[in-house]
């Protein structure tokens, strides 16, 4: 007799064997070799599921005052290229972080003909006063006088590396109104997607670049209607595609509606729970894309979506850790990776992951805070879970992280990190 339980025991046991696969399979893949196409337009990349994408910060320290070296952020271009990562977005270009990362892009291209990398270079958008500035209260209406530079400077970039940068995101996460320390009104966003707009129009940049915003699912009209407004209307129209953040980790804390197992899933085993859990939590992601999908069509906009950011902790001691949601450590990270790589690329949207590294300024207090644990590989050089197998097929091998070779986190002891993982908690049928 087929029941409920027998048939969330076969998707666990299914799940399971496609994230031991999954790995293995993208390592072949990455191994082939391929010709490099000179002159791809953004909308040639981003729709192409064997270029993958990734959000990139190569700091070290808890400061970005301290700022990696070229060769520094060689070491970590080198170790994206063998994960076939095609494409970076980077944050903000008022420190010298960006540009060194072209830079080390172009060095790579003119050492090997056969390195291909481009960059979704992010321009940061903040209102007057942001972040407190001189002890002012930030003015949400008005934007910063910084702006201007902010734009000048990524299309001085733009056009300087202009084999390398293929998209310019107008700020990060700069219309949601959560970000209380620094946001602005979509008027803003939209003045300067306009203004570089013109600058295609113009050839003072190619026409091939995509413009876009790179914001939370709400900021697109995904969420509250308190986002429903004119300007948002005609920012979706003015853009060449939308880059959308999702974060199903963070609403395990914040609307938990769809974590947890079911009673009917309480005799499964510990990781048939977690990876019904976590289908969850993708299919939770995909249900904001689709929101925005939604909403841009009932504006009469005909626009790709592609994901600008969506990742999960591997770790925390605070909303999501083990005294909260219980949502973060290696094993889910690598399900999430792996259930979200699987579907962006069937579908042929590109999915710049939340991170690739590890980086400990954003937390710099709290070295256990989940915002320090978002990458792929960590400060010790260490892949986490999700990259396990791909070390296993000497996919690194010859490739160092600050002078040491890439290893496993646990020793590549699976029973030792299963040990770290808790269940996600038992929710009402």
């Amino acid at each position: 007799m087929i029941t409920t339980k027998n048939i969330h025991q076969f998707i666990a046991k299914i799940c399971s064997i496609l994230l031991l696969f999954f790995v293995v399979s993208c390592a072949q893949k990455e191994k082939k070799v391929v010709k490099v196409k000179s002159n791809l337009t953004a909308k040639e990349i981003l729709e192409n599921p064997n270029y993958l994408a990734i959000s990139y910060g190569g700091y070290r320290t808890k400061t970005r005052d301290i700022q990696p070296t070229i060769a520094k952020l060689k070491e970590d271009l080198k170790i994206l290229s063998a994960l076939n990562i095609k494409i970076l977005r980077t944050y903000n270009v008022h420190l010298k972080h960006a540009e060194n990362v072209l830079e080390a892009i172009y060095q790579l291209k003119k050492e090997d003909k056969n390195f291909e990398m481009y960059v979704m270079l992010g321009a940061w958008i903040a209102c007057k006063n942001a972040f407190n500035s001189n002890g002012l209260t930030p003015n949400h209406n008005e934007e910063s006088d910084r702006n201007v530079t902010e734009i000048a400077t990524a299309v001085a970039l733009a056009k300087k590396y202009s084999e390398i940068v293929k998209i310019i995101a107008v700020g990060n996460e700069a219309m949601v109104k959560w970000a209380t320390s620094y946001f602005v009104q979509p008027n803003v966003i939209l003045k300067w997607v306009n203004h570089l707009q013109n600058l295609k129009k113009t050839g003072e940049l190619s026409k091939d670049i995509w413009i876009t915003s790179s914001d939370n699912f709400a900021s697109w009209g995904g969420g509250s209607a308190a986002y429903h407004t004119e300007d948002l209307t005609k920012l979706i129209h003015a853009v060449d595609f939308i880059s959308v953040h999702t974060y199903p980790m963070h609403d395990t804390h914040y609307n938990p509606t769809f974590w947890g197992n079911l009673e009917s899933e309480k005799n499964l085993s510990k990781t048939e729970k977690i990876d019904l859990a976590m289908l969850k939590a993708k299919d939770y992601a995909v249900s904001q894309y689709k929101s925005v999908q939604n909403y841009v069509k009932s504006v009469g906009a005909n626009k790709t979506i592609h994901i600008g950011e969506t990742g999960w902790a591997s770790f925390s001691n605070g909303h999501y850790g083990n005294n909260g949601s219980k949502a973060t450590d290696e094993y889910k990270q690598a399900v999430y990776y792996k259930f979200m790589r699987d579907w962006t690329q069937k579908e042929k949207i590109a999915c710049f992951y939340f991170e690739a590294f590890d980086e400990q300024w954003k937390d710099a207090q709290n070295a256990s805070g989940s915002e320090n644990h978002f990458g792929l590989i960590n400060l010790k050089s260490e892949a986490k879970f999700a990259l396990w197998n791909l070390v296993d097929t000497n996919l690194f091998e010859g490739l160092t992280r600050d002078g040491k070779p890439i290893t496993k986190t646990y020793n590549g002891n699976l029973d030792a990190l299963l040990k770290d993982v808790q269940l996600p908690p038992i929710k009402k049928e």
